[in-house]
């Protein structure tokens, strides 16, 4: 599937189609069970060109299960992930499991994105955990599509000028309400279980994503991730044609960046 969208904003790299499916795509990358790693960086080898699948064994950590809808892995996160994520947990870290507990950040000083556990708390309580109904959830570029695979998601991986078209394009037959959101999440969440929920919307909005500083060292420093619900991706297709892409003022931003 190419997309009028990419070629009108001049994007670098494929958007990338994300498919719920029961059957495993040859030649895919995909994570060794029981081994370390961060979906990000399977979502940026998939706008390079590659696929890469999970399933419920190969995800890579606890907050990309959570993200790519496996469900609430956190409830097996030692020590609790509202510690992790705010103050971390000392007594925890001191303990032989903590040991062979691999992490990003070390468990007794945890990330800080939150004051205090109760308030992390209060941000899982309210994700919109997933369980997707099939085997694997797969990253493809969304050029590579056959004409039997239908995305839940597509997902732009852009640059602030076209992050602004992209988000002028999603309210273009709008008008009032969020078209677009930038809610806090890891960076596997604005991908999967955000726009996830989105979709089921009657209304959906566009996630703006990859503000998770964990996850930026994978990232390109100038880009940030734009998903959108496949049905709200159709109609903004719909809408390059006679749309703001096509004239002046676009196009000497275009030039700019070129």
């Amino acid at each position: 599937m190419e997309s009028k969208i990419a070629s009108a904003i001049g994007m670098k790299y494929s958007p990338v189609a994300v498919l719920f499916t029961d059957d495993k795509p040859e030649n895919a990358m995909q994570f060794k069970e029981g081994r370390w790693g961060c979906v990000v960086t399977m979502f940026i080898a998939a706008a390079k060109g590659r696929t890469a699948i999970f399933d419920r064994k190969t995800f890579g950590c606890l907050g990309g299960g959570v993200g790519l809808g496996f469900g609430n892995q956190y409830v097996h996160f030692p020590g609790g992930i509202e510690c992790y994520v705010s103050t971390g947990n000392k007594e925890f870290a001191r303990t032989p499991e903590a040991a062979n507990f691999r992490t990003s950040t070390p468990l007794d000083e945890g990330e800080g994105y939150f004051k205090s556990p109760e308030i992390a708390k209060k941000f899982v309580d309210a994700l919109p955990m997933t369980e997707v109904p099939t085997t694997y959830v797969v990253y493809k570029p969304l050029d590579q599509l056959t004409e039997e695979e239908t995305p839940e998601v597509v997902v732009f991986l852009a640059n602030v000028e076209q992050l602004s078209a992209l988000s002028v394009l999603a309210n273009y037959e709008r008008g009032t309400g969020p078209s677009v959101i930038m809610p806090f999440g890891a960076g596997c969440h604005t991908l999967g279980i955000i726009p996830y929920a989105e979709a089921k919307s009657g209304e959906p909005s566009a996630v703006i994503g990859l503000t998770d500083i964990s996850a930026r060292r994978h990232v390109d420093k100038d880009l940030l991730s734009f998903a959108v619900p496949f049905s709200m991706f159709l109609k903004m297709e719909e809408n390059v044609d006679g749309s703001f892409l096509k004239k002046e003022v676009w196009m000497n931003l275009m030039e700019r960046n070129n």
